[in-house]
């Protein structure tokens, strides 16, 4: 048993990443009971697309607006602090909702106010978060650790997380809130146990200047060709995606004929795909390079949209869902790595954050864009846009993605 966890989990890693890596995987398993119980409250609330669509919205906003400056706080002030503060007030914002809903007083807007603010919440704990990896492991660690985590995300946040969300939220609206309350109280107390090296401002030095410290961020981003490269495809497909995405739920119940569980067990399929992707990282980019599982990866994504798109059946669909998985782990998981082996440890927390941005810009015009077609032309019309877009991207940025290396 002590060789299977060395194994997966080397005690070179430290014990404090071991609890970085707990709390990780506990909050990763209530985000992935709300990522399906979320939509699933707004649309037993409301049938509008448009409406529905703002679920989606609501999530990726606050990233765009508050992730430059949860960047500075967290290159600024002490990040296992900031975790934890954070966390506690997603958990204050739990508690409302599941008394809301537990009295029978949520409406529509108040619930989607409800998932604004735990979405603001997370935006600063999870840039935080995010620093933390690089300050406890060594730089050649940093692809075990990156995919001990990613295991954990596609594990509970993709594959347990939203069917058992889905199932909870088919018992009684409240109990999927409720559970994630638990367990984000329980990372907070996991991410309490950690001890970080001193960093952040220090006495004497000068007066903090956020105009200046994000533009550091900025210049530092623009001026590191793979750096910048990753966050410019982040930023295009993510456009397209949000597009498709925004509407999911009504795409799986409208055009796939699925319910509540079913809905759940799409982002389970992807969380499989995942797995084999995490099984197959390895014996990839050692065949590969980077410029080259790029290019696929982006060629796999428009297809995608085009399967999706054209498809009514939940088994060509769940296949789809499948490949797109491995697809996305491979891809999340190089460039996290990419970036912050790349970026010096006073700037990990502005550097992300403007990959933020690009993640969350894209996601909200697209999820926009998403809603208004899927009102006018159907479910099916974000999926066609999507596809177009991404066709006409992977065109423009072919050359480009050959800019991308470790260093």
């Amino acid at each position: 048993m002590i060789r299977v966890v060395e194994r997966v989990l080397p005690a070179r890693l430290g014990t404090g990443f071991r609890w970085l890596l707990a709390s990780s995987w506990l909050t990763n398993l209530g985000d992935g009971l709300a990522a399906a119980a979320g939509p699933l409250l707004i649309a037993s609330l409301t049938r509008d697309p448009l409406m529905i669509s703002l679920s989606a919205l609501v999530g990726w906003a606050p990233q765009l607006l508050f992730s430059l400056y949860a960047g500075v706080l967290s290159d600024r002030h002490d990040r296992r602090r900031i975790v934890m503060v954070a966390n506690l007030a997603r958990a204050v914002v739990l508690a409302v909702l599941v008394v809301l809903l537990a009295t029978g007083t949520v409406t529509v807007v108040t619930a989607l106010i409800m998932l604004t603010l735990r979405a603001v919440a997370e935006v600063f704990a999870d840039n935080a978060t995010a620093t933390l990896t690089p300050t406890m492991v060594d730089r050649d660690d940093l692809v075990v650790a990156n995919a001990r985590l990613g295991t954990g995300f596609i594990t509970l946040n993709q594959l347990a997380g939203p069917p058992i969300g889905a199932a909870l939220f088919a018992v009684g609206y409240t109990w999927p809130f409720a559970s994630q309350l638990l367990l984000v109280l329980a990372g907070v107390l996991l991410v309490s146990r950690i001890s970080l090296p001193p960093h952040g401002r220090q006495a004497g030095d000068p007066k903090p200047d956020t105009i200046r410290e994000l533009v550091a961020g900025f210049r530092w981003t623009i001026k590191h060709a793979a750096v910048r490269t990753l966050a410019l495809t982040i930023l295009i497909f993510n456009f397209t995606f949000g597009a498709a995405w925004s509407v999911l739920v009504l795409y799986a119940q409208d055009q796939l004929g699925l319910g509540d569980i079913g809905f759940g067990l799409m982002s389970t399929i992807s969380g499989i795909g995942g797995l084999i992707g995490t099984a197959l990282y390895g014996t990839i980019t050692r065949r590969l390079s980077l410029g080259a599982l790029m290019r696929i990866g982006l060629i796999i994504e428009t297809l995608t949209h085009l399967g999706l798109a054209l498809t009514h059946s939940p088994w060509v669909a769940g296949g789809i869902f499948l490949v797109f998985g491995a697809h996305a782990f491979i891809w999340g998981t190089t460039s996290v790595t990419i970036r912050q082996r790349a970026v010096p440890r006073e700037l990990q927390g502005r550097v992300g954050a403007v990959n933020t941005i690009c993640v969350f810009g894209g996601l909200v015009v697209g999820s926009l864009i998403g809603g208004i077609l899927a009102t006018s032309f159907g479910v099916a019309a974000p999926f066609w846009f999507a596809f177009a877009g991404s066709a006409v991207f992977v065109v423009l940025l072919w050359r480009q993605l050959l800019h991308i290396a470790h260093d």
